[in-house]
């Protein structure tokens, strides 16, 4: 095989199967562990086990591993884009931009470019037709990640490889224990990419401190409770609250009055809506097939990472694009990425940020 390939290996078990099913295939890609913690601080993502996990894997199929240093990139990029889309209320979705300006861009820019594939252990598809890449979603629809990697671009799609795309979770887990790989009984990672063990509100509490405001209840306008900071809450959330008497859900913020407004009830309407917008909204392999002025296209959508995706319609205006459902949308939160599917819920078309 004369391919050059990377594998971004992670200590978990998908990327053990990753690199388990390319030297199958008769490659012999070189690892890589991308370390994006830094050294000393509590919110390290870096694991000596990781690490050892991914030595190991190496040496069971005598290939290279070299351990690629992200740590002032990775602060740089995506904690600055958290923290400053957090100061302003808004929800952002730090593991989109972990893909798009790490692991496809500061690795693409220090290792990726001296390599024709990059293969990694996101479940998703690479579709082919008439030469264009597109990113296609996986076999399985729990585990499908296509949301993660919408920001990425079609140059980049058309040079990945994603081996797990056409199989189940279950499957990867079979191949492991098969393969015995030393990875194989691992479980797999809940964390935020970019937080690693610790705490999201701890690590919010560290750069963003506490400040207390007012829990208002939006329908009566009754104080029902205080908060420690605006950006501890994100719309839609109902656990962590610390009120009585609920379920209670955060419905909106006033970041300049330091106010988080809540509804009440399992069946409140104000937690839902129908229509969204996008900001900027970044296409992976060519534009939406829709102008301005011309009627709503058909396609289905996601609003977050979850196993499901919504019918609905888009259309474009002078200010960008609208997304509507005629089923109700929960917890519609303004800096998470909508992401953009066909209506047959195969092709990714890209994503953009949930404007306000």
């Amino acid at each position: 095989m004369s391919e050059k390939i990377a594998v971004l290996i992670s200590g978990g078990v998908d990327s053990g199967v990753v690199t388990h099913l390319l030297v199958e295939q008769g490659y012999k890609p070189d690892l890589y562990y991308i370390k994006i913690g830094m050294e000393g601080e509590d919110s390290s993502c870096t694991a000596e086990e990781d690490i050892e996990l991914c030595m190991a894997t190496a040496r069971r199929y005598n290939l290279k591993l070299e351990v690629i240093d992200l740590q002032k990139e990775y602060w740089e990029r995506v904690v600055g884009y958290a923290i400053e889309r957090v100061k302003m209320g808004l929800t952002p979705n730090p593991d989109v931009m972990c893909n798009r300006l790490i692991k496809f861009g500061a690795f693409e820019e220090k290792v990726g470019h001296k390599y024709d594939k990059i293969a990694t252990g996101h479940y998703g598809r690479i579709i082919e037709k008439e030469g264009k890449y597109w990113l296609g979603v996986a076999k399985d629809p729990v585990k499908d990640q296509t949301d993660f990697l919408a920001q990425l671009s079609g140059v980049e799609i058309s040079r990945m490889i994603l081996p797990l795309g056409d199989l189940m979770k279950e499957d990867v887990r079979r191949i492991a224990n098969e393969a015995r790989l030393p990875q194989a009984k691992r479980k797999d990672s809940q964390g935020i990419c970019f937080l690693g063990k610790i705490n999201y509100n701890d690590f919010l509490r560290k750069f963003l401190g506490e400040q207390e405001g007012k829990v208002i209840d939006i329908e009566t306008n009754r104080i029902v409770g205080t908060h420690k900071g605006f950006w501890f809450h994100t719309i839609g959330q109902r656990k962590g609250l610390g009120l009585s008497g609920g379920p209670w859900f955060v419905v909106k913020k006033n970041v300049r009055k330091n106010v988080v407004f809540v509804a009440h009830g399992w069946d409140t309407q104000l937690q839902y809506g129908h229509v969204f917008r996008l900001a900027d909204f970044h296409a992976i392999t060519e534009p939406l097939p829709i102008n301005e002025g011309d009627a709503p296209m058909e396609i289905s959508f996601k609003v977050r990472h979850v196993d499901h995706f919504m019918d609905g319609t888009i259309e474009r205006d002078a200010e960008g694009y609208i997304v509507r459902s005629p089923e109700p949308i929960q917890g519609i939160a303004p800096g998470q990425f909508g992401c953009i599917y066909d209506r047959e819920k195969t092709i990714c078309w890209g994503s953009g940020e949930i404007s306000v």
